[in-house]
């Protein structure tokens, strides 16, 4: 009976090496094509132009001094 619960650890363990060798070419593989990816969409990046411009930021309403002040007030003491 020991040996062949030795015989189901060892296979557990390929299993286990195999699958994380598989996952590890998988990402090695996913970081070439990313990379691949980014050098050949670089060569395209001025055919659309500027970004639009961005929308200046809005003014705090008039209420929002007075909390701020009433916070600082609030903290001080």
């Amino acid at each position: 009976m020991a040996a062949s619960s030795t015989a189901v650890l060892g296979q557990g363990l390929v299993l286990m090496v195999a699958g994380m060798g598989i996952v590890y070419l998988f990402l090695l593989l996913l970081v070439a094509v990313t990379g691949t990816a980014m050098k050949f969409f670089a060569r395209f990046d001025g055919i659309l132009g500027a970004e639009a411009p961005k929308k200046p930021a809005a003014a705090p309403a008039a209420g929002d001094a007075d909390v701020a002040l009433a916070i600082a007030v609030a903290l001080n003491r």
